[in-house]
């Protein structure tokens, strides 16, 4: 389904519910803010006759209803320290990149400055409702946070979080797998990886012992195993408390883990529409004229399908490349044995620290050296105009294509 952006601002829908006597947590009209007045952010300051002021937004009307209150009325503490914040943020970039000196005492603030501190309050609440979305949406136990302290950019107006592939009309990825192994005690000696004719990809650790290019197959929903089983990692999502975070070198948005990974753990998945290749061409011809790489070849087997993650995606719509990653791509099957459609996990090559952004590479080279069959068998749709590199990697080869 295709989804359209409500064109009515937030005030227009808020007044709206007013008028009509309506709740709707989503733009912030409750019961409560019906009766009552709660402060949503504070617009403006001015001082009069030795008093300070502030310009309130309140919770639930529209911004023709700011009123000025005296600071004694408010008890808002943690909104003024974020007014104070965003104005001393503002004062201390300065006009040209030069500092400009901060002056806590002022009786007004200049009309920018205030344009500036209310457009930082409306991407913190935005930021904020995307976060609970995102959060709402997800089906593993991680939170997922939101943070720009960069620039004013908000949430993506046509991005769609989704937790597994999306087919396209007429595509199937479930082939209707109806048998599973047998184990009382995962591996045993039919269990599914060597049912499929390889070896088991993870160590009693759980973690990943298996060389880039060799096939994941995991225990599926008709297995005799339990929840709990070692051949059961990729299918329960990522274990791992990660931030979407605003770069600071004009990559856009990045995502960095909020714990330490180990190595060879399984971080995430790369999910997405799932569309033929000549679907992916037609977008692709769109794609490289905006900069964008959201194309990636399921070309394990053969070059069918692609998976789109322009639109529809989950966290890892938003991981950066590099040319030095610390993610690397494996190709997984679960409840699908086609192997024209596997699904892609990503497990770290080295040990990640809190506060590190995940990469990988787009072009799945890199850290880990791939044989030249394997190289092809991973290697995502090909770029027809070449993009600039800002990886900043020692070894950054200058594009991303």
């Amino acid at each position: 389904a295709w989804y359209v952006p409500c064109l009515a601002s937030l005030e227009t829908l808020q007044e709206l519910c007013r008028k009509e006597n309506l709740t709707c947590k989503s733009i912030g009209i409750t019961n409560r803010s019906l009766k009552s007045y709660e402060v949503e952010y504070l617009c403006d300051y001015k001082v009069e006759e030795g008093k300070a002021y502030y310009l309130v937004k309140w919770k639930g009307w529209p911004e023709s209803s700011n009123t000025w209150e005296p600071r004694k009325h408010l008890n808002c503490p943690l909104l003024i320290q974020n007014f104070l914040r965003d104005k001393n943020e503002y004062l201390s970039r300065g006009r040209e990149g030069k500092a400009m000196k901060v002056r806590n005492h002022v009786k007004t603030l200049k009309p920018a400055i205030a344009d500036y501190i209310v457009k930082k309050a409306k991407q913190r609440i935005a930021l904020q409702r995307w976060k609970e979305e995102l959060n709402r949406k997800k089906n593993h136990k991680a939170m997922i946070l939101v943070e720009n302290t960069v620039d004013l950019e908000g949430p993506p107006l046509d991005f769609y979080y989704i937790n597994e592939y999306k087919p396209a009309p007429g595509i199937n990825v479930l082939n209707g797998i109806t048998t599973g192994c047998e184990c009382a005690d995962c591996p045993a000696e039919k269990c599914c990886p060597k049912e499929a004719g390889f070896i088991l990809a993870y160590n009693k650790r759980r973690k990943l012992k298996i060389q880039p290019g060799l096939p994941i197959y995991e225990c599926n929903s008709y297995c005799r195993c339990g929840p709990d089983c070692l051949n059961r990692i990729v299918q329960k999502g990522t274990p791992y408390s990660l931030c979407i975070f605003r770069t600071n070198n004009g990559r856009g948005w990045g995502v960095k883990t909020l714990q330490k990974i180990k190595t060879n753990s399984f971080v995430m998945e790369y999910v997405g529409e799932v569309i033929t290749s000549e679907e992916a061409e037609r977008r692709g011809q769109l794609y490289d004229n905006q900069g964008n790489t959201y194309l990636f070849d399921l070309d394990y087997d053969s070059d069918e399908f692609t998976v789109d993650a322009a639109r529809y995606g989950n966290v890892s719509h938003f991981v950066n490349h590099s040319c030095d990653p610390n993610l690397q791509v494996f190709n997984v099957f679960i409840d699908n044995l086609d192997l024209r459609l596997p699904r892609i996990a990503l497990f770290s090559t080295r040990t990640i620290k809190p506060g590190e952004e995940l990469t990988f590479d787009y072009q799945m080279k890199g850290s880990i050296d791939l044989t030249s069959d394997s190289a092809e068998g991973l290697s995502p749709s090909k770029k027809r105009i070449r993009t600039v590199c800002k990886c900043g990697a020692v070894c950054c080869r200058g594009y991303l294509n």
